[in-house]
């Protein structure tokens, strides 16, 4: 067991560095102080017990995850997202100083940090959510889901075909082979030490290619999937699948403003009301279609039960999804989404094979068709406009960009946020609460 005695921990009255009084200059009702009291609210074991630095071994203190952990979420409330410029501000900003105390900070440790506790960032966002519907402040009664496109660390330049890699990989081997032959021609250490690096850094790229190739090969056969459904497309050159070197896990993707980036589907479900973030997830899908089912099992995952309504978009679910959110086996799931919009102008032939259609479609398919006809059904499913502001307030806050590659550490990143969306709602609410 860790002794937590021995990590440096924040002093709250007056940093180690100097005798200025931050809890006397940092305002009463100021937000740094709502976060350190939601992390102090935590049970941050996993993060004590994953620490390998032990009392009387080797090595200086690590800082306390508690306080490494209120400095990100504290960052996500202020459009800070680099470790670099966390580092910066955790040395010079009154606020930041506040929450690490002294505690002698770098921005490897802290970007590691970020990246390498996903699983218990995750669980600490169900365990935020568990809390407030412990005190009755939400619930999984109604629950909405929605996309939202955020940027990669990705350039458009980045990507390249299946062609242009195999001149990259080819290249790279000629070099890596060159370097090798040199070292074993010169034995002078320092020369080798050199090449040695340049060589690291040939792998690298190597492994970069190889791993855009993967990617490329994914995309392909999903292109080909597509094909088979839909044999009357005719091929396109332009849209020759392409993979990014930097991230592979990136696709160009298209955003709200019309622009092609590179750039993560995120995928968050939320109490549209209350604007609570009960789960994300990060994919490279570049629409939404079919992520309804999946968005439904990770609630299940973490709360035990299935929401009773769920509010969707048009084309999240299609009408075999629907009847099997109906019969899920956690719990029946009602779905209020808009009934996709059909041609009026059809032959008798056609009309009537629809109509054979619709006859033999589930219960609960027909049940949705009824059920968003009516104005009941459509006032139900005005809250899924809430949504739009949980992913405003997201972005506004500096979620527009994921800084890490790789659609694990963008997850990362993305739960980092809806802590921090959590926290800030969770005050507001047991405020409003009394």
């Amino acid at each position: 067991m860790v002794n937590k005695a021995r990590f440096l921990r924040a002093d709250r009255r007056q940093t180690r560095w100097d005798f200025i009084d931050l809890e006397a200059l940092l305002p009463s009702d100021h937000r740094a102080r709502i976060v350190w009291a939601f992390v102090e609210s935590l049970d941050l074991s996993a993060f004590y017990d994953a620490i390998k630095s032990r009392e009387g071994e080797p090595g200086r203190p690590p800082p306390d995850p508690a306080v490494v952990l209120a400095l990100w979420l504290y960052a996500a409330t202020e459009d800070v997202d680099s470790a670099r410029e966390l580092d910066r501000l955790a040395e010079r900003d009154l606020a930041y100083r506040w929450i690490a105390g002294g505690v002698p900070l770098n921005y490897h440790g802290l970007s590691d940090f970020r990246a390498e506790n996903r699983e218990l960032f995750d669980r600490l966002v169900t365990e935020s959510a568990t809390a407030l519907i412990a005190e009755g402040l939400v619930s999984l009664t109604e629950v909405a889901i929605d996309g939202t496109k955020v940027r990669a660390n990705a350039s458009r330049e980045s990507f390249k075909t299946a062609e242009q890699l195999v001149r990259i990989e080819a290249a790279v081997e000629r070099r890596l082979a060159a370097l090798r032959a040199e070292t074993e021609r010169d034995p002078e250490a320092s020369a080798r030490r050199k090449r040695a690096a340049r060589e690291r850094a040939a792998q690298e790229v190597k492994e970069r290619a190889e791993r855009a190739r993967a990617t490329l090969e994914r995309l392909r056969a999903e292109k080909e999937k597509r094909a088979q459904k839909h044999p009357g497309e005719k091929a396109n050159k332009k849209s020759e699948p392409k993979a990014s070197m930097s991230d592979p896990d990136a696709r160009s993707m298209h955003f709200s403003d019309g622009a092609v980036r590179p750039g993560y589907n995120a995928q968050i479900a939320a109490t549209p009301k209350e604007g609570v973030i009960l789960s994300v997830e990060m994919t490279d899908q570049r629409n939404d279609s079919g992520l309804a089912v999946p968005m439904v099992d990770d609630l299940v995952r973490r709360y035990g039960k299935t929401p009773e309504t769920l509010l969707i978009d048009t084309n999240y679910a299609t009408s075999e999804d629907i009847a099997a959110l109906a019969e899920h086996p956690a719990g029946r799931v009602t779905v209020y989404a808009p009934v996709p919009s059909e041609r009026e102008n059809i032959s008798a032939r056609g009309l009537a094979n629809r109509q054979s259609k619709r006859a033999r479609e589930p219960e609960s398919v027909k049940e949705w068709r009824s059920r968003m006809a009516t104005q009941a059904g459509q006032e139900v499913y005005r809250a899924r406009k809430l949504m739009e502001r949980v992913n405003a307030h997201l972005k506004n806050h500096g979620f527009g960009f994921v800084p890490v590659r790789g659609l694990l550490k963008a997850k990362a990143v993305a739960l980092l946020y809806a802590l921090a969306n959590n926290l800030l709602a969770a005050y507001r609410l047991r405020a409003k609460a009394g």
